[in-house]
């Protein structure tokens, strides 16, 4: 599979989820995503306000994670954290499922969960995505978080927070595009460092790629393993 940089480049959330992310920082990752046009700049909500601005005149999205990284948060915060973050100018949101109730098999809270989160995001007109963190989960598991977050209104299933036990894995991409088939976006994201690897990504049915390592495989080389997301 072959790409010019251009169109490879808008497959890419530029992403800087770190917890000792500086101003500085955030603003390199901002100048980064407007070098390359990237579609968005990823980033904890907190710096949603600061993006908007860095971002302003740029076609690239401001885009926060909420419930991150572990899911466990209480519905109703997750929805006034999603909230706050779009009316600070994000344009998408991304949440992390409940994984511990999608293993224990209880798909009504699960999808309670999810449903909240797509109806205050699209009351607002923006998008929702939906981390499985695969890593975590059998394959039934994968497939059941797929259905679920269809089921409740998403409008993509993501991979991974990239701060667990591993990342996006080509397997997992296939399994959750076979899945949800062209109705909702699949996101791949955590432990993607080469171009090729991306690429690898986008032909087993990734729609967009959360990446940290956004320079690196644009200019085609190979990130610092270690580099996290």
């Amino acid at each position: 599979m072959t790409l010019t940089t251009q169109a490879l480049a808008k497959y890419m959330d530029h992403t800087n989820l770190k917890a000792d992310a500086t101003e500085a920082s955030i603003k390199q990752t901002c100048d980064e995503a407007k070098q390359f046009n990237t579609a968005s700049v990823c980033v904890n909500s907190y710096w949603i306000p600061f993006v908007t601005e860095q971002l302003k005149d740029s076609d690239v999205n401001p885009i926060a994670v909420v419930g991150f990284p572990l899911g466990a948060m209480a519905t109703a915060s997750e929805v006034f954290e999603a909230q706050t973050a779009i009316d600070q100018g994000a344009e998408e949101i991304d949440m992390v499922i409940n994984v511990g109730e999608l293993k224990a098999r209880n798909e009504s809270v699960v999808k309670n969960d999810i449903q909240a989160l797509a109806e205050a995001v699209h009351a607002k007109g923006k998008l929702l995505k939906v981390i499985l963190e695969t890593c975590l989960l059998t394959d039934d598991e994968i497939v059941l978080g797929c259905q679920l977050s269809e089921q409740a209104g998403a409008d993509f299933v993501k991979t991974s927070t990239g701060f667990s036990t591993a990342g996006a894995k080509v397997a997992d991409v296939k399994l959750m595009r076979q899945t949800v088939g062209d109705r909702l976006g699949v996101k791949a994201s955590g432990g993607i460092h080469s171009k090729t690897e991306a690429l690898a990504m986008i032909e087993a049915g990734a729609s967009r790629l959360g990446v940290s390592a956004t320079v690196a495989i644009l200019t085609d080389q190979t990130a610092d393993q270690n580099a996290g997301y």
